[in-house]
Order: C-alpha cells, then structure tokens, then sequence
C-alpha cells in the first residue's frame, strides 16, 4: 500500500471519529425537544391545577357551617363569609336567598355596617316580596341608627337612618319591626334636636339671638316630641324678652307651662316672664301655639306657677 492511500484511510478514520459525537449531540438536541416539552407541560400543569382545586359544596352544607360559626364561634365574619359561598356557588337556590339574608345578619352583629347594608339592599331589591324583606330593610335601618354620631357632629348619618327607619314603618306598618323602628326614630329625631339646641344655645350666649331663636324654633315646630322641647320653649321665652318681643315670651311660656308643669324649665319661664311684669299668656297665632295644636297638644291660655 502506498503512502498516501495509507494517509488518507487515516485522515477517514479520524473524520469518522469526530462526526459520531456530532450525531450523538444532533441527537440529543432532538430527543430534547420532546423532553423539554413534557417537562413543560407538566408545569403547566401545575399551575393549572391551582384553579382547578375549587370543589362546589352543597349548599345546605355552607350554610350549617355558618350558623355554627354565628351560633357556637361566634365569629360573625367567618360565617358571613359561609353564606356569601352559598350565593356564589348556588345563586339562584332558596338556600342563597336564606344566606344572603343571613350574611347580612352577620354582618350586622361583626359590626361592618357598610357590608351589612350592601347585602340587605341586595335582599330587598332582589326579594321584595319576601315575608323577611320587612327584616332586611330594618337592618338597613338599624345599621345607620348605629352610626349616629354625637351632637356635636354633622349629622348627615342620622337623617339616613330617619328616612331608612320611615320607609320600615311605611312599607311595613303591620310587622313586628314596625314598632322597633318608631322607637329608634324617636331616639334619632332626639339627636337631631339635641344638635339644634347646641349650635342655638352657642349663639345665646353670643347674644346673637336671631339665629338662635332660629334654632330653637326648629326644635318646637318639627321635634315637638323629644326631651328638647321643654328647654326650648324656656329659651324661646328668653331670647323673646332680651329683644322685647313679650307676646311670644308669654306664649312660649303658657304653651311650656301646660305641657310640662312640673319641669324646672316652666318654672324659670314663669319667673323670667314675671320678672317683667307680665303672665304667661298664648297667642293663638303664634307658630309656638301651632305647632303644638298640630300634634294635639296646646295650652289653656295662661299657666300659673
């Protein structure tokens, strides 16, 4: 053989050598195509199946658990949640109409009174005819009267819960809710007068009378009812005699004398009226007067002390 033959079958042999480990690596690349993409479906897989771990309860199942969270944990905001579950898993079941009256319920007792109105506003619009339709408005009701502030504040809160706690009374006067509401209405109206009595009595002692006749007048033409009206109308009587208006100071003092004629207020009407000479005496035509033979009430003409 001669040399070069021998030098090429060499130079083969070592080319031979050297494409194995290439069509080694081609196929490796290959066979990782497929293994890649096992490998990544699995992960998506996994991921997947996070959304997919959602199992449907039954409804009555959800809502037993949330009476018992409400009942025995007492733990209103785990129960609410419960029956907010049976209205999304089973929205047009009588068991989410229960539960959405239930969570509003919870809500209620947890104190979130935002969310307890959201859901019985709910309950109400979508079951008006309900037997428990007079309970949910109530709630609504009463979930504003809760937030009433103190006089001293604005009292946007409270004028909610009186027009929340009339629509109970108009739309159902024959319920049981009826009577509870008319109890917290009077308790609201109170609140309202009590803020009229403060930002009067601020002007009193200003001796701004104008504004503050103005309010106390409020009090006696619209909360004739509340445990206001007494210092209102002994008010009146004073702010009527500091400008000289006498004929609405005896008025303010009879109509005062013969509605409440043991309160301390008469008697420092009476004494203040007195003290100029005069006698309790009502104008008939005084709003004073009106006001209070409007809802009943009146006075005999002239009251003694």
């Amino acid at each position: 053989m001669s040399a070069q033959r021998m030098a090429l079958r060499k130079y083969q042999a070592r080319l031979s050598g050297f494409r194995r480990p290439l069509r080694l690596a081609a196929g490796l690349i290959v066979l990782a195509v497929p293994m890649g993409g096992c490998s990544s479906g699995s992960l998506w897989d996994k991921f997947t199946q996070k959304d997919e771990t959602f199992v449907e309860e039954p409804a009555d199942k959800l809502y037993n658990e949330g009476l018992y969270l409400m009942n025995q944990r007492k733990d209103m905001k785990a129960a609410s949640k419960k029956f907010e579950e049976v209205d999304r898993q089973h929205p047009y079941s009588d068991w989410a109409r229960k539960s959405l009256l239930m969570s509003a319920y919870s809500f209620y007792q947890a104190g979130d009174y935002d969310s307890c109105i959201g859901a019985a506003t709910r309950y109400v619009t979508l079951h008006p005819g309900s037997p428990d339709a007079a309970y949910a408005q109530y709630l609504i009701a009463a979930s504003h009267y809760d937030q009433i502030p103190d006089t001293t504040r604005d009292q946007g809160r409270t004028e909610k819960a009186i027009n929340s706690l009339e629509e109970v009374i108009r739309k159902y006067p024959t319920s049981e809710y009826a009577n509870a509401a008319k109890a917290k209405l009077e308790g609201a109206r109170d609140q309202l007068a009590g803020r009229e009595m403060n930002v009067g009595r601020y002007y009193l002692e200003k001796r701004d009378f104008t504004p503050a006749i103005n309010r106390f007048k409020t009090v006696v033409t619209q909360y004739q009812t509340t445990r206001h009206v007494e210092e209102a109308l002994y008010r009146l009587t004073e702010s009527y005699m500091a400008i000289g208006i006498v004929g609405e100071a005896q008025t303010a003092a009879a109509v005062l004398g013969h509605n409440f004629p043991d309160s301390r207020w008469y008697k420092d009407a009476y004494n203040l009226v007195k003290s100029g000479g005069l006698e309790p005496s009502e104008n008939k035509g005084s709003y004073i007067s009106r006001a209070f033979q409007k809802i009943g009430l009146g006075s005999l003409g002239s009251s003694r002390g």
